[in-house]
Parts: structure tokens; C-alpha cells; sequence
């Protein structure tokens, strides 16, 4: 059997398939990003699924896309892990960009994603190219979940916010700084954390001033560092993946017709297009 994730930093999806492409189960888990998460939670948070556990043993194949995965030391990290859990498995870690162009594209594009943190590359047909290494929340993730999530509360503490949007804030969040600064440099998952505020911009009925600016200067952003600096960028479709993308899905429009660039598939959750290259490849 063979079992796919595609694994963020705010949760993981696991589909288990069986030799004729079949789904046995999918389910979730919290996010697994091993820069961010250390051993013993990643141990942790993979054990504690009843489903995953009941099955360490029968999985022949696993291949793990996931954020934080693009560079050597953490891939290695959770490698480690996986190899202990799923002791019968021959097991492969990737960087989650390569789930994100198999869920979109068998073409040339450029592949973006915008969830908890973002990321690009270029697919020419056969492989993928990522020339600009991905930081981290600290650095880069422009458009982000957590680069949002870091804006509100740099405009809500520096008295940037309008205040009618800064009284509803408040309401829906502990803004303590004391409680700020423990989720921030205590715990794991900083970056999950930042993206948590990022729901008081999505979730709400209509987007107003605030938000559209907030958002379409973050996508710019995004465009001008990740996609633009790719050589390809005026000539193959540019596709977004993720709840970021997905909901900011006509201010991508906007900016991408702004920058003369050929909007292509917006995805919110690449794991069903990976479950369709998967069946196709047990199939064929």
C-alpha cells in the first residue's frame, strides 16, 4: 500500500492507497514542518492518529511533500521519523512544491504556493526548479498566511489598523503581549500561529479597504519577489495553490492582469490532484 502527504505547517493530509489506486482512508494531522517542529512533536503528532498507527506497519511506500522539506538538514529530520514509525515503508521526503505542480499541471508553468507560508517554481514539463531557496516566515513567505498574520498585528500596535477593524480584532483574539511573545518564541509552530490571525481577513463577508489593500500589496509582493524574478514568467501560465490563494483568488486576477502575466488553475488543497496522479501512476 502506499501512503501520500501533503504536509503544511498548520496541518498534514495522509491518503492511503491501496495496489489498485483505491483510497483505504484519508485523514489529518496537525502540521509537520520540521524546521519548525522539533523530533519528539513530529514523533508525536504522527503516533497519536489512530489511523496512521493501526497501519505502520503495512505501508510499503510512503511519500511525504511537505513544507520546510527543500533543504537537507530537516528533510533528514523527518526521514529519520517517518523510518522509525513506518518500519516496513520504503519512505521519501520531498519539498511540498512538487505536490503543488502535480495537483495543477503536466505543462510548463510556474507553480505558487500561498497557504501558512508561500513558495514558487518553475515546471518545465518534467522537472522542478526552485532557484530562489524558500526562508522562512522571518525572511520571506510574502502573502502568506503568516506574512498576513504579522501585518494585522504590526497595524494593530502601531495604531495603523482603522479602529472599527481594531475593536473587532481585539474581540476575536488574545492580543496580550505577553501571549504573543510565548507563541511566538516558546512554542512550535510560530509560523502556524502568525497565520491563525490571517482568518479575520478571509472569513469575513465582503472585503473591505483595509483588507483589499492589505491583500493586493502582499500579493505584489509576492509576484514581484517570486514570479517575476523566474525568466519565464511572461511566457507560461502562473498557478496558485493553497487557502491563501483560494481566497484571494480575484485580487490574483487583478494583479496578475496588472503585471501582464497569464493567470492559470488556483487550488485550494493540492491533495486531490495528487490522489488522481497517484491512481494514474498504481494504474498505468
Amino acid at each position: 500500500m502506499t501512503l501520500i502527504t501533503d504536509g503544511g505547517s498548520t496541518k498534514c493530509d495522509w491518503v492511503l492507497l491501496d495496489n489498485s489506486g483505491a483510497v483505504v482512508f484519508k485523514t489529518t494531522t496537525l502540521g509537520l514542518n520540521p524546521t519548525v517542529v522539533s523530533r519528539d512533536e513530529l514523533h508525536s503528532r504522527i503516533a497519536s492518529n489512530e489511523y496512521l498507527s493501526a497501519n505502520f506497519k503495512k505501508v510499503e511506500t510512503l511519500h511525504f511533500y511537505g513544507a520546510g522539506c527543500g533543504t537537507l538538514t530537516p528533510r533528514s529530520i523527518l526521514n529519520e521519523v517517518l523510518n522509525i514509525l513506518f518500519t516496513n515503508a520504503k519512505v521519501e521526503v520531498f519539498e511540498d512544491l512538487t505536490a503543488a505542480v502535480y495537483a495543477v499541471t503536466t505543462k510548463p508553468g510556474i507553480v505558487c504556493i500561498l497557504g501558512t507560508g508561500s513558495n514558487s517554481c518553475y515546471f518545465d514539463g518534467t522537472k522542478v526548479h526552485a532557484p530562489i531557496p524558500a526562508l522562512g516566515y522571518t525572511l520571506m513567505d510574502e502573502a502568506s498566511g503568516n506574512y498576513f498574520g504579522k501585518k494585522l498585528l504590526r497595524d494593530y500596535f502601531y495604531n495603523k489598523m482603522p479602529l472599527q477593524i481594531a475593536s473587532q480584532f481585539e474581540s476575536e483574539f488574545n492580543l496580550e503581549p505577553d501571549e504573543i511573545k510565548v507563541n511566538l518564541y516558546k512554542k512550535a509552530n510560530p509560523n502556524a500561529y502568525l497565520a491563525s490571525f490571517a482568518q479575520f481577513i478571509f472569513t469575513q463577508e465582503e472585503i473591505n479597504p483595509y483588507f483589499y489593500a492589505l491583500i493586493k500589496n502582499g500579493i505584489s509582493e509576492f509576484i514581484e519577489c517570486r514570479i517575476l524574478n523566474l525568466k519565464q514568467a511572461a511566457d507560461v501560465p502562473i498557478h496558485f495553490i493553497g487557502s491563501i490563494a483560494h481566497f484571494s483568488k480575484q485580487i490574483i486576477k487583478e494583479c496578475c492582469d496588472e503585471y501582464s502575466l497569464n493567470l492559470g488553475t488556483i487550488v485550494q488543497r493540492p491533495i486531490d490532484g495528487l490522489i488522481e496522479y497517484y491512481k494514474n501512476r498504481i494504474t498505468n
